[in-house]
C-alpha cells in the first residue's frame, strides 16, 4: 500500500519532466554567464541557485496570472550543463501534464525580467532567455567631449557675429540712401523757392528796362 501511494506521488513529477525536453515547443533555453558579469566574485552555480531560479520562475508566473498559484514545482528543468544552460518548461497550476504555452511564459518572463535579473546579480546580456528578446532600457547616449562643446560655443559666437555684420551693414546703406534721398530733396525745394521769390543772384539784367539816358539814346 505505501509502495503505491509512493508512486502515485512521484508520477505527476515524472510526466512532467518527460514533458521538458531540449528543444520542446513550449520551453526555453537559459544561459548564464555568471564568471562574464561577475569575474573573482562570481558563485557557484548549485542546486539552491537552481531553485532560485525557479522560485523567481514561478513568481513571474503568479505576477502574469493574478490568482493562479504557481509553485517551484511547475518550474520543469532538464537538460543542465556544466557551463550553466539549461531547458525549463511551464506546468499548468490546474493540471500538472498540461503546459503553459510558450507565449504566456514569455510575457510573464518579461514582465518581471529586472526581479530575476536582480535576483542573480545579472543582466539580459549575461543571464540570456534564447528567444526572448532583452528588455527595452532607455538608451544611453554619451556626454560630449569638453572640445566638442567649446567649439559650439565658438562656432556660434562666430554664426551671430556675422549675421550681426550683415544686418549692421544693410540698415548703415538704407540709412545713407536715405539721407542722400532727403538731402536731394532739400536742395531742389531751396531752388525752387529761389526762383519762385526772384531773388537768384545769377539773374540777367535787361537793359531795355533800364533809366539811364546813356542807355535809351540812338
Amino acid at each position: 500500500m505505501l509502495e503505491k501511494i509512493l508512486v502515485l506521488l512521484c508520477l505527476p513529477s515524472a510526466l512532467a519532466q518527460q514533458l521538458c525536453t531540449p528543444g520542446a515547443s513550449d520551453g526555453y533555453k537559459v544561459r548564464l554567464s555568471i564568471i562574464t558579469a561577475l569575474g573573482d566574485q562570481a558563485y557557484v552555480w548549485n542546486e539552491n541557485e537552481m531553485f532560485l531560479f525557479r522560485a523567481t520562475l514561478a513568481f513571474a508566473m503568479r505576477t502574469h496570472f493574478n490568482g493562479q498559484t504557481y509553485n517551484v514545482s511547475n518550474i520543469v528543468v532538464c537538460d543542465e550543463t556544466p557551463r550553466v544552460s539549461f531547458w525549463f518548461v511551464v506546468t499548468s497550476p490546474l493540471d500538472t501534464s498540461q503546459l503553459v504555452s510558450r507565449e504566456d511564459v514569455e510575457e510573464a518572463v518579461r514582465k518581471s525580467r529586472n526581479r530575476i535579473n536582480s535576483a542573480f546579480l545579472l543582466t539580459d546580456k549575461t543571464l540570456e532567455f534564447i528567444g526572448i528578446a532583452p528588455t527595452l532600457a532607455a538608451p544611453v547616449y554619451p556626454d560630449p567631449p569638453p572640445w566638442l562643446i567649446v567649439f559650439g560655443v565658438i562656432m556660434g559666437a562666430v554664426g551671430a557675429g556675422i549675421i550681426i555684420l550683415l544686418v549692421t551693414s544693410v540698415l548703415q546703406k538704407k540709412r545713407k540712401k536715405n539721407e542722400k534721398s532727403e538731402d536731394e530733396d532739400d536742395e531742389e525745394d531751396t531752388r525752387v523757392k529761389t526762383v519762385e521769390n526772384g531773388t537768384a543772384s545769377d539773374g540777367v539784367y535787361n537793359m531795355s528796362f533800364s533809366d539811364d539816358e546813356r542807355f535809351t539814346k540812338m
